[in-house]
């Protein structure tokens, strides 16, 4: 058997090596990005930075002027956040699913072997749990279990006195009492989504309107590029529009490849960040921030950034890339693109030190060399939405080869910090102003 893996092991380890003159990740940032031409290889790059949890005492960097803290460790691959009115924290602990290998052969092995090596290979804990920092020292001096016995769990939004919590998939809901520390009710399936048995995109988010009426999921694709099927992408790479009260949904945007966070805009804008496809190079294609519009689609998996066609897709829908429409502001080749918090700069905190526009966790690339990704940005707004040069928030997480963290969710606190899950270094980080 060590024999047979060989061979692949010695090309991993060369496409690892190979070093080609690569444009820096910045020229795959703004509104207008360089889009280079493909670059066609042997193998996939990958460059997997080696998962290893913060030694004692070590923390992430914040930008300079600004300080960061400990909000909340020892919690098992925190991925998501969402608060809670009375002001406490709920953080989704979750990881992908059992399912069948959707990756066989030679790429399958060389994919399982990076996602363990990058920290996403641990069981998940198919938990919410709950943090409290009564006395605001920014420090959560509660943390219980809210609820267990969830499937990969990732958004959660509160209507009213009822909790929704979207699981890998589908929509559950369970009645909620303020104050509470654990709740023990029997979560009621509310809306179905496409789920098994691949589920290659496997997390769910879940954003509601301003008058909660309607709930958006967001559901990525079910391969990079259809290598399984068209009838496996049904109801994926997409966002759907879900009415709350006859739980009835419809497509809402679609050729988004992997939508995952999701925020309103002061103005009613719904905005999303996109993780991109992989294997045309170390920068194509750029992951993105965009507004959301009803009924556009967005490329995937025909063509890239507007009608940039991929031709490894066929057959191609050259009706359907006419119609594509290219993202508002790309983050970056590779650069797992998965938090978003969008402000209009006028709370106090963090919020009126930025102005307005969007906090982004950078998750960081498994597929670039040199690497990408690994930290906390800002992309600023302007009149007509986002622009100019993105700000750094969170850096550090990268280190050498070894990841200590990486920042997935984020969250802006109602006392003005900046709350950042690290599902790598278990950890919630808090930034504030100094």
């Amino acid at each position: 058997m060590k024999r047979i893996y060989l061979l692949p092991l010695a090309l991993l380890a060369l496409a690892a090596c190979a070093s080609e003159d690569t444009a820096p990740v910045s020229t795959g940032f703004g509104p207008s990005p360089q889009l280079p031409a493909v670059e066609k290889s042997l193998l996939p790059t990958v460059k997997v930075a080696t998962a290893e949890i913060w030694p004692e005492g070590q923390m992430p960097t914040p930008a300079a002027g600004y300080t960061v803290t400990e909000f909340a460790r020892d919690l098992d691959h925190p991925r998501w956040l969402y608060e809670l009115p009375n002001g406490d924290i709920l953080v989704a602990e979750s990881n992908a699913p059992p399912k069948e290998e959707d990756n066989g052969g030679i790429r399958g092995f060389f994919m399982k072997r990076a996602m363990a090596k990058a920290g996403a290979g641990v069981p998940s804990a198919n938990r919410i749990t709950l943090l409290r920092d009564a006395d605001g020292n920014g420090i959560a001096e509660v943390k219980t279990e809210y609820m267990t016995g969830l499937m990969s769990p990732l958004g959660m939004t509160l209507l009213g006195d009822t909790l929704y919590i979207a699981n890998a998939d589908g929509i559950v809901r369970v009645p909620y009492v303020t104050g509470e520390t654990a709740n023990t009710a029997t979560p009621e399936p509310f809306y179905l989504l496409p789920g098994g048995p691949i589920n290659h995109h496997w997390t769910k988010n879940i954003v509601a309107n301003a008058d909660g009426s309607k709930l958006y999921a967001a559901v990525g694709s079910n391969s990079n590029i259809t290598e399984n099927g068209m009838e496996a992408e049904t109801g994926r790479a997409a966002i759907w529009e879900i009415d709350v009260a006859t739980a009835k949904g419809r497509l809402f945007a679609t050729g988004l490849r992997n939508p995952v966070g999701m925020d309103f805009a002061a103005d009613g804008t719904l905005y999303t960040v996109v993780n991109e496809r992989d294997e045309l190079g170390n920068n194509l294609v750029p992951d993105y921030l965009t507004s959301v519009k009803d009924g556009a689609f967005y490329g995937w998996p025909y063509s890239y950034y507007g009608q940039t066609v991929d031709t490894r897709v066929e057959p191609s829908d050259p009706e359907l890339v006419a119609r594509a429409i290219a993202p508002d502001y790309a983050l970056g080749a590779h650069t797992a693109s998965l938090g978003l918090d969008v402000t209009d700069g006028k709370s106090p905190g963090m919020a009126t030190a930025f102005g307005s526009g969007a906090f982004i966790g950078q998750h960081g690339s498994w597929n670039r060399d040199p690497r990408s990704g690994y930290e906390v940005i800002f992309v600023p707004f302007g009149a007509s939405g986002p622009e100019g040069e993105p700000q750094k928030v969170l850096t550090g997480f990268l280190q050498g080869d070894l990841a200590r963290g990486r920042p997935v969710g984020v969250k802006l606190d109602q006392r003005g910090g900046l709350l950042v899950a690290d599902d790598v270094g278990n950890r919630v980080w808090r930034v504030t102003k100094e």
